[in-house]
């Protein structure tokens, strides 16, 4: 019973920390997006380019 309850109280300050994180990092969050983006559109140029 105590290591379930070292489970709960470990899987509860995990969803408070993200919770946090991506109420103060929206900003962040969009940002990376937009650069995940970019790259993956520059890769599949460089790829395209190489094979042709």
């Amino acid at each position: 019973m105590r290591s379930l309850l070292y489970i709960v109280a470990v899987i509860l300050i995990i969803g408070w920390a993200v919770g946090v994180f991506a109420y103060s990092a929206t900003g962040l969050i969009h940002a990376l997006l937009v650069i995940a983006i970019i790259a993956f559109i520059l890769g599949l140029i460089n790829r395209s380019s190489v094979t042709v």
